[in-house]
């Protein structure tokens, strides 16, 4: 499995995360997901203004989110790597790393791997956020960092 990243970012802050700490977040979700083939994504780091206009119009919910996935949608009959495009509120990510006590290097990998997991079909229904979280504990744990969901501080 190969990964074409384009890393876009798109407000100018200190402390962001390098493109090689976002690829190997993206990869180690992939590989956790057990996603064999290559694969073409979009990672957008964006300030709130960008990140509420895309949550209001896609989601229909006022504010800035932390992420959004957005999966590719192409014809069944048309081979492409392409996975869609994932979308990071950057200050967001830092405020809630802030709130939950954690390394924003953690939080940053978990949204990275929760945008990837959406991009791959998975989804919060009943049928699917427990597999979804249990896999995010996984690849999180792969890469170094505590469990997401529960107390224990983050190592950083």
């Amino acid at each position: 499995m190969t990964l074409e990243l384009d890393l876009q970012i798109a407000l100018e802050m200190p402390g962001l995360p390098a493109e090689s700490e976002f690829r190997r977040w993206a990869e180690a979700a992939m590989a956790g997901a057990d996603y064999p083939k290559d694969a073409e994504l979009t990672i957008r780091i964006v300030n709130e203004v960008e990140s509420t206009a895309l949550n209001e119009s896609y989601r229909h919910k006022q504010g800035p989110t932390n992420v959004l996935s957005f999966p590719a949608e192409v014809p069944p009959e048309v081979e492409s790597a392409l996975l869609g495009d994932i979308v990071i509120c950057a200050p967001v990510v830092l405020r809630e790393a802030i709130a939950q006590e954690k390394p924003p290097a953690a939080h940053w990998a978990h949204l990275v791997a929760h945008g990837v997991l959406h991009l791959l079909g998975y989804d919060h229904d009943e049928a699917q956020a427990e597999a979804m979280e249990s896999l995010e504990i996984r690849i999180l744990a792969g890469l170094g960092y505590s469990d997401p969901y529960g107390d224990t501080p983050d190592q950083p």
